[in-house]
């Protein structure tokens, strides 16, 4: 099924519910939308001779033509590549290369870096930025029919971040799509018309794939006029918006609860957050309940299966008397309702709770391969699970504790030690605003615990107390050898700490 057919029948039975709104100006219903895209999508399969199945690169900041762009896209069969705006042009060009993409529309601003080092390739038919006449002739014409699309077909070819190496293709099927749109509405939150989603966050990535069970139920999309994340606008729209929620990184949720006005935002207006693509730590999630109330909804996903693994709605969020409740704010949830998890060791055979191994996923979620690379897909889809990367342990409940990136446990003396739980720790101290712990290389020990922080507002706690914090809730042999100050932690594009980074900055002398 083309997942096209959400706005399609959006469009034609809730045609007059507001549909794209930038910042606080309204700028289509969903009828015009729905107009749109056929008409969008019927023009690139025209003037660009592009057939079903063809990748169209969207290199976009956010803004309203995204959606418009994506669903023509779709409505005409073809598969679309988002690419996080904020990538080198040379980044860009090796995903435009590994896709075989036949048209790139991109944001103005991009449009010369990204012609400078991907104009020549082969097949790429035309770079073309998202103003000027060229892009407004594909808002012209008759719309075409809607484009038979089946389960398997590819709809969204999602790029891995490449902190490991360049990046992969995570082939998203409309299947995969669906499935990931129905987990939302059974285990992430539910949708009327009158709701609203803010795409503060990229619309290539968590906010942009949230789009589905938003345009499913007729729901507003709105952009703020930055185009981006800014804790004043999202209090501002607060303002303007009832309904409102929001997909963020733990990093933007942070940024919320610390910004000037956090605790006079009108959060009767808030609806949900919904959380992940990041460590979340106990400490930091209490203070943005107590700012912001019981409107926190966590899942736990990758590209590989896309926002669709494990969820913690809000009621066990608000369960505050359940006896494990601090162990399941430190979870990630449980299995959401077309996912099943096992935690398995080296050999992949199934762990007993509460033993740390690696996340194996399957379902209708997950995606069937990498593209164009049977030996990433192999190793990644063996046995028939998705291989995370991830470390994590299942508790009796069925609950879902991710522990490290198997490539960041620190083993030393022998013993595996978890940085997550370190850090979890070391954020209670009330001058921790950030920090990230890595193995560094000891000659004697294998590796030693090495922790970076962030103070709060400038502020530098004693290395004495850090310690006595840790001697009070972990074993000795877990806490930090060295702790090591930062004025920031190295973060990429999607907020996520550069653990790499910080293995470099562990052999420079202290």
């Amino acid at each position: 099924m083309n997942v096209a057919r959400l706005l399609d029948r959006a469009g034609r039975s809730a045609g007059e519910r507001p549909a794209l709104a930038k910042g606080e100006q309204i700028l289509c219903d969903y009828a015009t939308l729905a107009r749109r895209a056929a008409i969008f999508g019927g023009a690139l399969t025209e003037r660009f001779d592009l057939r079903p199945g063809d990748r169209v690169a969207l290199i976009l900041k956010n803004g309203p033509e995204y959606l418009e762009a994506l669903y023509g896209c779709w409505w005409a069969g073809l598969a679309a590549v988002p690419m996080n705006a904020k990538l080198h042009p040379a980044e860009f060009a090796y995903m435009l290369e590994n896709a075989g993409a036949s048209l790139a529309l991109v944001s103005p601003e991009l449009a010369e870096g990204i012609a400078a080092k991907a104009g020549d390739l082969p097949g790429l038919k035309a770079i073309l930025p998202t103003e000027g006449k060229d892009f407004a002739a594909l808002r012209q014409g008759d719309p075409a029919p809607l484009a038979e699309a089946g389960e398997d077909a590819l709809a969204w070819l999602f790029y891995t971040s490449g902190t490991t190496g360049k990046p992969k293709g995570a082939m998203l099927t409309h299947g995969n799509l669906m499935a990931m749109t129905l987990c939302y509405f059974s285990d992430v939150d539910a949708i009327a018309p009158t709701d609203c989603i803010l795409h503060a966050a990229p619309m290539s990535h968590g906010s942009g794939l949230y789009n589905l069970p938003h345009i499913a139920q007729a729901a507003l999309h709105i952009v703020p006029e930055s185009g981006g994340f800014d804790p004043a606008e999202v209090f501002s729209l607060l303002e303007r918006y009832s309904g409102l929620t929001a997909f963020f990184a733990p990093t933007m949720v942070g940024r919320l609860t610390g910004a000037p006005g956090a605790g006079d935002a009108r959060t009767e207006n808030l609806k949900s957050i919904v959380y992940g693509g990041g460590p979340m730590y106990v400490a930091d999630l209490k203070r943005a309940i107590e700012t912001f109330g019981q409107k926190f909804v966590q899942i736990y996903g990758q590209g590989e299966s896309p926002m669709t693994i494990t969820s913690l709605p809000k009621w066990m969020h608000a369960d505050s008397d359940h006896p494990r409740y601090e162990a399941r704010l430190a979870s990630v949830g449980r299995p959401m309702t077309d996912i099943e998890v096992m935690v398995a060791d080296g050999e992949d055979r199934p762990l007993p709770t509460g033993e740390a191994g690696e996340v194996l996923v399957r379902g209708r979620a997950v995606m069937p391969g990498y593209w164009q690379n049977p030996e990433a897909t192999e190793k990644t889809l063996r046995g028939g699970w998705l291989h995370t990367g991830d470390m994590g342990a299942l508790d009796d409940d069925g609950f879902l504790t991710l522990k490290d990136r198997s490539k960041d446990v620190i083993i030393s003396g022998g013993s595996n030690i978890y940085p997550r739980e370190i850090e979890e720790v070391l954020l209670k101290h009330p001058q921790v605003a950030e920090c990230s712990v890595i193995g560094a290389p000891d000659p004697d020990w294998g590796e030693v615990v090495v922790a970076y922080l962030v103070g709060r507002e400038g502020q530098r706690p004693a290395e004495r107390e850090l310690d006595e914090l840790c001697l009070s809730e972990i074993a000795r042999f877990k806490r930090p050898k060295a702790y090591r100050f930062l004025d920031a932690l190295p973060k990429n594009n999607y907020g996520k700490v550069l653990k790499t980074e910080l293995r470099k900055l562990s052999e420079e002398p202290a």
